[in-house]
């Protein structure tokens, strides 16, 4: 990953992700400045850890492609609290210029979001 990326993981309180072979986990532990207003986990930081986590994922599958996100929708399931988060990633499909990959994060064993987005695969 690049320093850049690695970065913007810092400022939110995330390592990097593992990935090998198309799958990809990212573990964080979530505090009071990932919750938004109503004191859950706020939407967007989730939106970003599957994002992030997917795109490792399928740089683990790929040689000297980039990917760079084509389409994602989130479906928040139920709300976090403070404490760990799962994520993890998986190549679902792979076209000749797109990648399509799913991600869930669960915590205490409980799905809150199940994602799936669209990738294009851009060369170096």
């Amino acid at each position: 990953m690049t320093n850049d990326a690695h970065d913007f993981l810092s400022l939110i309180g995330a390592q990097d992700p593992e990935a090998a072979d198309g799958r990809a986990t990212l573990e964080i532990e979530v505090d009071e400045r990932h919750l938004n207003p109503a004191g859950t986990v706020h939407g967007g930081l989730l939106a970003t850890l599957v994002d992030t986590t997917m795109g490792a994922a399928i740089r683990s599958a790929v040689d000297d492609e980039t990917p760079a996100t084509s389409q994602l929708t989130v479906t928040y399931l139920r709300p976090g609290k403070p404490g760990r988060l799962v994520v993890t990633a998986t190549v679902s499909k792979r076209g000749e210029s797109l990648t399509v990959c799913e991600a869930d994060v669960e915590q205490d064993g409980k799905s809150l979001v199940h994602a799936l987005a669209t990738f294009a695969l851009l060369g170096s």
